[in-house]
């Protein structure tokens, strides 16, 4: 039971943040979802330092991990979202926007993991 509090309390706070980042970044005018890119590429950067931490010599505990990378880091991120709005860019015909967001979501956020554990390290 504990352990889903911290899931539930880890995802509310990183939903919450999601949203207020997504409204003052997303861009209704041109269309470019600069909210979801930064906290998809952002959350990869934070689960890599996370999850480094945890395998570095157990520092932090189940219970921390449980908090921060699978509750506010799943609640931070999100993929829904994204593929969301790539449906939106093919219906519209943007398939430039298509193509450059979502190769670019997944080069930086796969980077991002990478540097996360490496800065932990």
């Amino acid at each position: 039971m504990k352990s889903l509090l911290l899931v539930f309390l880890g995802g509310g706070f990183g939903s919450v943040l999601r949203y207020i980042i997504g409204k003052n970044l997303n861009n209704a005018e041109n269309g470019i979802p600069y909210g979801t890119f930064l906290a998809n590429v952002l959350g990869s950067l934070l689960i890599g330092v996370i999850l480094g931490l945890a395998a570095k010599n157990n520092t932090l505990s189940q219970n921390q991990t449980l908090l921060l990378a699978t509750g506010f880091c799943g609640g931070f991120t999100t993929f829904s979202t994204f593929a969301y709005e790539n449906h939106v860019f093919l219906k519209s015909g943007d398939f430039l926007s298509f193509a450059v967001y979502t190769i670019a979501s997944f080069v930086l956020g796969f980077l991002a993991v990478f540097l996360g554990m490496f800065l932990v390290k």
